[in-house]
């Protein structure tokens, strides 16, 4: 009924959608506690693959370490380890907080208003959260705040150049309007002109 290579789609893990990712990789506090108990943290992010996987799909998967990789990050942000806490602070890297997302923003409209390129706008985020020691959150937070960025940057630029524009449209109405009046006179001018110069047009 189904190929070799069906089969092997309908046993593992689908792409996920960001709904999906969503509705079934948001753990709840409850959620945390329950794989918490868990003493590795790879016991700790398996149990939680495992427990978001088997609403999704129904079943979980064999190879639990081929879920998606955006679900995998996704869980990971939100149980955090105190292996990667200590190992920052020895580094004096730190999570962002509220003000720094802002900064990030800020940072990130600026450059969309030079370059509107989405991969080289998360690549300089990248490296602007490295170069001040901040751990860089997850790619679909920082892809939104890209996509944040390029809109304010499009509104902006309009906003800056819209007044150029205004005089020459001005210019543009006016000169369609001159020559839609000079072609109203035309015909008849040309007409004019036609019956004086017939042959025996004038009086014998």
């Amino acid at each position: 009924m189904f190929s070799e290579e069906e089969t092997a789609q309908l046993r593992g893990f689908p792409e996920i959608g960001r709904a999906e990712l969503i509705r079934y990789f948001t753990l709840t506090p409850a959620d945390e506690v329950f794989v918490r108990k868990f003493r590795w943290r790879a016991n700790v992010l398996g149990a939680a693959v495992q427990l978001c996987t088997l609403p999704w799909l129904g079943f979980v998967p064999d190879e639990v370490r081929l879920a998606p990789a955006a679900a995998v990050e996704r869980l990971s942000e939100r149980l955090g380890t105190e292996h990667l806490r200590e190992v920052a602070g020895y580094l004096r890297w730190r999570p962002m907080d509220g003000l720094e997302w802002k900064q990030l923003e800020e940072f990130l409209f600026a450059r969309a208003m030079e370059h509107d390129s989405p991969k080289l706008l998360f690549r300089l985020a990248c490296e602007h959260l490295a170069s001040v020691r901040l751990i860089r959150p997850g790619v679909v937070n920082v892809l939104e705040r890209v996509a944040t960025a390029r809109d304010r940057a499009l509104v902006e630029t309009w906003a800056r150049v819209k007044h150029l524009l205004a005089p020459r449209r001005r210019a543009a109405r006016r000169a369609a309007r001159r020559r839609a009046v000079v072609g109203s006179y035309a015909p008849r001018v040309a007409g004019g002109r036609g019956a004086a110069g017939q042959p025996g047009g004038g009086e014998s």
